[in-house]
Parts: C-alpha cells; sequence; structure tokens
C-alpha cells in the first residue's frame, strides 16, 4: 500500500536515510568502529540564531525562559528574567521585536523542519511587558571613568548602556532635540511606537548616563576639548546625510530630496503634507517608509513647494494643512525585483496593499527639469541586473510624473565639524576592536563606520565599549572569538542557582578519569566560541509540525491610508508567546526531553539530582556503565551529546 502524500511531508523519524547504514568503504567501518569505546560529553554549540544576529543575542536563552524551560532565580517573575536575559546584549526589545528584519529567523534550525521561529513576536512581547511593568537596568559601581558618546542614536544609547553597567560615567552628546537617532527621526510612528522608545532611550538614562541634546561636537564642543575632559571617546554619528542620485538633473534641482530628510521632516513632526506625485528611487525599507508616509499625509496645495518643508527645519505645517489634505500618488522605483529588493516583505506587501505603486526591475536615466529649474518628472526605463550592475534595455524608456522626487540609495555621515575624523567616504574608519586608527582613545560603532542594521550598530557598541574598557584600564586588546556573541555561561547558571564547583585540592590524590569529583562540571564542553551548530547535527524526527503564530497586522486600504497612523504591528497574546517559543529546538543545548535516558540500553544515562541540575546540567553519564553504544547522540534532538570522552 503506498504512503499517503500528506504522511510523506511529515519528518522521518528515523535519523538517517535510506542506504546510510551501508559501509561505502570498509576504512569508513574501521574508523567509525575504532571510536565506538567514546562515551557522551555535552557539549554546547551557538544556535544558528544567534550566530546570525549582529548584536549576538542569547535567542536560545530567552526562548527557554519563555516556554518555562529554564527557571529564573528565586523571587524574580519569569517576565522580568526573560527581560534581563534579552537585554543583556540589546538593550531595545520593544523596539527591535517590531523593526528588526531578524537575520535571526533566517539562521533558524526550525527551517528545515517546517517554518522559523517567531524571535522578533517573542522579544516584542518580552519588550512591551517590560514596559508596563517598569523594569529598570541597574549601573555598576562607579569606577571613576568617563567616555565622551557622540550620538544619542541605537548605537550611542547601547553603548551608555554597556558602559554603564560596568560603573563607567557616560555623557551622550546629540545635535538634535531627542534620544534616538534613526529610530526616531528615520522610522514612522506607524512601523514602532515613538512613546515606548523614549521610554527605553529613558530606561537607559536613569542608569545615570548624562545627556545633552541640540549639541554638536566639532561646532558647539571642540573634539579637543573633549580629549581632555573624558577617557575615551566613542563616535556614534550613524549616517543622516542621504546620497543624492547620479542620475542628469539631480544636482542643484530643488525639488530633489533625500529619503533621510524627507523621513525626518515627518517623523520630527513638521510635515504634515507632501507633493501630489512622489517618485522615491530605492529598494530597501527606507524608500517603503517614504512611499507609505506620502499616501498617510497626502497632498495639500496649500504647502506651496512640497520640497520646502524637506529642507528648512525652520518650516512647520499646522494641523490645518493636515485636515485639508487629500490623496497623493506614491511611486517607488527599484533597481531590483520584488522578491530581490531589500525591504522586508511584509513591508513591500503592506505598501501595495496601501496603494502604493511599486515598479521593480527598473532604473533612472535622467530628472527632467522644467524651465522655472524644478524636476517635472524621472526618465527611467526597464533593466536587468548583471550582480549589482543594472543593465538598460532598450525601447522601454519613459517619464514618470512628479512634483517631488526622492533619492533613497544609502546614506553618508555629516562630517561638519569633524572633518579630521572622515575618511574619503564621509565615514569613520575601524580596526576590529572598533578603535580609530591613528587615534588613541578614540572609539566608533554604528552607521557610520558602514551603514547596516540597527542590531549590527548595537553588536558593534557592545564590543566597542568591552575595548574601551580594556584601554581605560591599560589592559592588552584580547583576540576576539570566532564566534563573537553573548554566550550562555554553565558556570554562571550554577553560580546563579548556588551550585558552584568546589575548590580543587591538588593533594587529594590521583584524580584522573573521575567522574564524582565536585571540583569541576563533568564530562561538559563549551565550543560555542568556536563552533555554530548545523541543522544536520539535530535529530530532526524529534520535532512535530507546530505552525508558526504569527503576529497580525492592522494594514489599511489605498481608500483608508490617508491619516492612518495606527501601529501596524499588534503583538502576541502571553499564551501564543509561550506556544511560539516552545517551538525553538534548543540547537547545541539539552532541553530536558529524557531521550537520552530513555533510550540508553545501559541506564548509563542519568539525570542529576533535582537539587543539583540546573539549565545544561540535567543529564550525566556513569561511565563505569556506558559501552560507547552511540544511542543517546542519535537520539538527541539538540546536538547537545557527542561521543568525545575516551581517547
Amino acid at each position: 500500500m503506498a504512503t499517503p502524500s500528506e504522511e510523506m511531508k511529515q519528518l522521518n523519524f528515523r535519523r538517517f536515510e535510506d542506504g546510510n547504514n551501508e559501509w561505502d568503504a570498509w576504512d569508513e567501518k574501521i574508523f567509525n568502529e575504532d571510536t565506538s569505546h567514546k562515551c557522551p560529553t555535552y557539549v554546547h554549540k551557538t544556535p544558528p540564531c544567534q550566530g546570525s544576529c549582529p548584536s549576538g543575542h542569547d535567542i536560545r536563552g530567552w526562548l527557554a525562559i519563555v516556554r518555562g524551560q529554564e527557571k529564573p532565580v528565586e523571587g524574580m517573575d519569569w517576565k522580568e528574567y526573560a527581560f534581563r536575559r534579552a537585554t543583556d546584549s540589546n538593550p531595545f526589545p520593544s523596539m527591535m521585536g517590531r523593526v528588526c528584519p531578524a537575520p535571526c529567523q533566517g539562521g533558524c534550525n526550525r527551517n528545515d523542519v517546517e517554518d522559523f521561529v517567531g524571535i522578533n513576536s517573542v522579544e516584542q512581547f518580552i519588550g512591551d511587558t517590560a514596559l508596563v511593568e517598569g523594569y529598570k537596568f541597574s549601573a555598576g559601581t562607579d569606577t571613576g571613568k568617563k567616555v565622551a558618546i557622540i550620538g544619542g542614536g541605537p548605537a550611542g544609547m547601547a553603548a551608555a548602556f554597556q558602559l554603564r553597567k560596568l560603573g563607567h560615567g557616560a555623557t551622550v552628546f546629540e545635535k538634535d532635540s531627542e534620544l534616538g537617532g534613526m529610530m526616531r527621526y528615520g522610522i514612522p510612528n506607524y512601523r514602532i511606537s515613538h512613546e515606548k522608545l523614549a521610554a527605553e532611550m529613558q530606561r537607559i538614562v536613569d542608569m545615570g548616563v548624562e545627556v545633552r541634546t541640540g549639541v554638536r561636537v566639532g561646532t558647539d564642543v571642540a573634539v579637543a576639548d573633549l580629549e581632555k575632559e573624558y577617557d575615551a571617546v566613542l563616535w556614534a554619528l550613524g549616517c543622516q546625510s542621504g546620497r543624492g542620485l547620479p542620475v542628469d538633473g539631480w544636482d542643484g534641482t530643488p525639488n530633489c530630496v533625500s529619503g533621510v530628510a524627507y523621513l525626518k521632516a515627518f517623523n520630527s513632526g513638521r510635515m504634515k503634507a507632501t507633493g501630489n506625485k512622489v517618485v522615491c528611487i530605492g529598494g530597501g525599507d527606507t524608500s517603503i517608509d517614504v512611499i507609505s508616509v506620502a499616501r498617510r499625509i497626502g497632498h495639500n496645495a496649500a504647502i506651496g513647494n512640497p520640497e520646502d518643508i524637506v529642507n528648512d527645519e525652520s518650516i512647520v505645517h499646522d494641523q490645518a494643512i493636515a485636515d485639508g489634505a487629500g490623496q497623493a500618488e506614491a511611486t517607488l522605483t527599484s533597481l531590483f525585483t520584488k522578491d530581490k529588493m531589500f525591504a522586508a516583505e511584509h513591508e513591500i506587501n503592506d505598501a501595495l496593499q496601501e496603494g502604493c505603486t511599486i515598479l521593480d526591475g527598473v532604473m533612472p536615466l535622467e530628472v527632467i527639469v522644467g524651465a522655472d529649474g524644478r524636476a517635472t518628472g524621472l526618465k527611467v526605463c526597464d533593466c536587468t541586473m548583471d550582480g549589482m550592475t543594472p543593465v538598460p534595455v532598450e525601447g522601454t524608456e519613459r517619464v514618470l510624473e512628479a512634483d517631488l522626487i526622492v533619492s533613497a540609495i544609502g546614506q553618508g555621515g555629516d562630517m561638519v565639524g569633524i572633518e579630521e575624523m572622515a575618511n574619503d567616504r564621509s565615514l569613520i574608519d575601524s580596526d576590529k576592536n572598533y578603535q580609530v586608527p591613528g587615534k588613541p582613545g578614540h572609539f566608533v560603532a554604528g552607521d557610520i563606520i558602514r551603514p547596516h542594521l540597527l542590531t549590527t550598530a548595537i553588536g558593534q557598541a557592545a564590543v566597542a565599549v568591552q575595548s574601551i574598557d580594556s584601554y581605560m584600564k591599560n589592559k592588552e586588546l584580547g583576540k576576539r572569538p570566532k564566534i563573537d556573541v553573548h554566550h550562555f555561561s554553565l558556570l554562571g547558571k550554577l553560580h546563579e542557582a548556588g551550585l558552584d564547583p568546589e575548590a580543587y585540592d591538588p593533594g587529594a590524590g590521583d584524580l584522573r578519569g573521575t567522574s564524582a569529583a565536585k571540583f569541576a562540571v563533568h564530562n561538559y564542553e563549551d565550543r560555542s566560541f568556536a563552533e555554530v551548530i548545523p541543522s544536520s547535527a539535530l535529530f530532526l524526527g524529534h520535532f512535530k509540525l507546530v505552525p508558526r503564530h504569527i503576529r497580525t497586522e492592522d494594514v489599511p486600504s489605498g481608500d483608508e491610508v490617508l491619516h492612518h497612523f495606527k501601529e501596524r504591528m499588534n503583538g502576541l497574546s502571553e499564551e501564543d508567546t509561550v506556544a511560539e517559543a516552545k517551538r525553538c529546538m534548543s540547537c547545541g543545548m539539552c532541553f530536558e526531553c529524557d531521550n537520552c535516558v530513555i533510550f540508553c540500553p545501559q541506564d548509563a544515562v542519568f539525570r542529576v539530582r533535582k537539587n543539583e541540575s540546573t539549565t545544561g546540567r540535567y543529564v550525566d553519564t556513569d561511565y563505569t556503565k556506558c559501552v560507547g553504544c552511540h544511542v543517546c547522540t542519535d537520539v538527541c534532538p539538540t546536538g547537545y551529546i557527542q561521543m568525545g570522552l575516551g581517547e
């Protein structure tokens, strides 16, 4: 009888595929049997979600807390415990749970089962709960050292957070009136709550961070004065200068503006209406935000030239302008087709539902300028891509009418007053430890090194702070680990649970081969600094197919989008958050399934006593019973058990 097609879609419970029981050559059999004497080692490796995260989140760790597998310290609620673990590397869980493009989810091994774990949705729940409950951060013991941080965006404020945890003083110099950088001025309020952003920023300020807003270093404050007053300087300027379009007619044309400036005018509350026909060139999230904002605020002829509000920060639209606005046309052109655009897929789909037009596989050729010197349209043509180079398709040229053309093709640094820090790309050079070459005491993090993700800036800030700490203590900077993330520490977990190993007594006699001594963690090996565990090392047949718990979105239609500023993304309920966390396969770490205990034919693998057990130390092996049969490693779902001892 044939197997039904639905059953064929299920993962096979067997670890090995047909034919894997046959040896291709005798030498393979000999080499395998030569290691049959080996006994289990519990090997901690980095999961690919964490290995894919630029900020090095201990994602597996806080998912284990949410699912109830890892227990909080006595007297602490699991929600706060998850918050403490999640913010060890990233102090903005509410924001990042909303807007991070989640490379962690792309790396998730669960993709080889049915679908990735919704890591972002769990992080949003953790962050939003923390704001409701009023969880705070604590600063370390004061060291007397202090650091000047230039820029109050994600990199600068993440650095302030990490510095205060170490007890170092931190002063943030921010040229704008509010903290947040591109999170505040580059991301519209229907994608993130500016109120929640301000709360996450304030939580860091409350650690004792001094903030000086409206101050531009290089003009209002001299760099030399900072060098005299502070023990180190961290440059976290971000990139808030947009790149112009490299086509004829762009330079000097007044109604050709950058996407960064356009979004800042909206996010600062000044711009409440825009042009009637807005054309944006891009393909990333910034360009999607531009056309989505244009559809929301609409057009009002009373504003005159739509670029004036973008270019002149003294102009502020009143509410009457907003009330009198009607629908605006918003068009995005992208060199890449929709499936290859850099913007998040759901952001592209949302923009289309909101009535935006997306012309993919299209390249700009020329800005058409009228007799009055203003742009009247953008000449484009279809194109194909040769790598990153567009190739025009002859005979497809046409003009898109426009009264405002927006370039969202990249960003650069604003280096006015600090030209001595800039390289030839208007960015700041960095070495592997985020020191500025040739500038002792100067460090750098974030987009000003190379524009990338928010989580990249946050991760760089954490490493830069470690370098700053070593510099101020006159310590040599050590080599960074191959897998440079915030690693789970079994010794730290044992200490937290009051299970520290006993002191080693060198006079206790011959202790070779002991499994009973308490001075070390028996048969445990930490390879998390060197290896990311692939799905091939897991027993995928253990996991049932469980659909992802997907956050809902309130996306307006084209008819509803005008003045629709309600946040689109809805968070998961507590029940769905816990259920989603339970989909995590705990790659590279025991999640207490008991397979090894159940299937061991010698009863050699046993559970650690409850009063001695903790995460990563749930099972142990009696080597007087183990015969090296490899069954435990074959049935371990997470790849935590490997046959390592016995050489």
